[in-house]
């Protein structure tokens, strides 16, 4: 019984890691030009381009910053760039 105690251990986060690396390629995969994206140190950005190992991200207006693919994901509640309103004031509500 001690010996199959740390043996589901080590099943357990082998088989949670592998969750997580699929579900994290699944984002990369979704990726696209326009998407809203967080860095992993926390920059928020609009994908302005991209290959299969960098994406160029504009931060600001005019700023461009390149970066490695793996450390941009989906910003949370972000909709995919055709979902988006045209418009910018319809996403604000009660702002001046």
């Amino acid at each position: 019984m001690l010996l199959l105690l740390p043996l589901l251990l080590i099943a357990f986060l082998f088989f949670s890691q592998r969750r997580r690396q699929k579900k994290m390629q699944q984002m990369q995969a979704e990726l696209q030009v326009g998407s809203r994206v967080i860095t992993t140190t926390g920059l928020f950005g609009t994908i302005a381009g991209m290959d299969e190992t960098t994406v160029q991200l504009e931060a600001a207006p005019g700023v461009v910053l390149q970066w490695d693919r793996r450390a941009v994901v989906p910003a949370p509640g972000a909709q995919p760039p055709h979902a988006q309103p045209s418009d910018p004031s319809d996403t604000e509500e009660g702002t001046h």
